[in-house]
């Protein structure tokens, strides 16, 4: 994956301006690993880690906007960015699951309670 453009703004939103339920045709991408994600992650997510993603290009939904989320917002930004230049709609969500878990956005977990990793 390609380092963005320096210059160049990577499009954002904070979580607290994500409507509760995403709008029809949008999806919720988490580009977080394994672990990070057993750990918490919000209900209706897709999960496609950061370190996956060029393999797996095939598998991101097709949607009118994808929302990027990581952890604090790092490396969202430099796969909404590779998104970006290559084709999709995708926009930053800034402060990551950190924001969302400090605005008390639902989340779940396959290990019990859900935490941020």
């Amino acid at each position: 994956m390609t380092t963005p453009v320096p210059g160049h703004q990577v499009p954002g939103v904070q979580p607290e301006e994500l409507p509760e339920q995403l709008p029809e045709g949008s999806v919720l991408l988490d580009v977080r690993e394994e672990d990070e994600w057993r750990a918490g992650h919000a209900p209706d997510a897709v999960h496609l880690p950061m370190s996956d993603l060029v393999q797996r290009l095939d598998e991101i939904p097709e949607a009118d906007q994808l929302y990027v989320i990581c952890r604090s917002g790092g490396r969202s930004a430099k796969v909404t960015a590779y998104l970006n230049a290559n084709g999709w709609d995708a926009v930053n969500v800034e402060r990551g699951m950190n924001g969302w878990a400090a605005i008390g956005r639902p989340m779940v977990s396959d290990d019990g309670e859900p935490y941020v990793l």
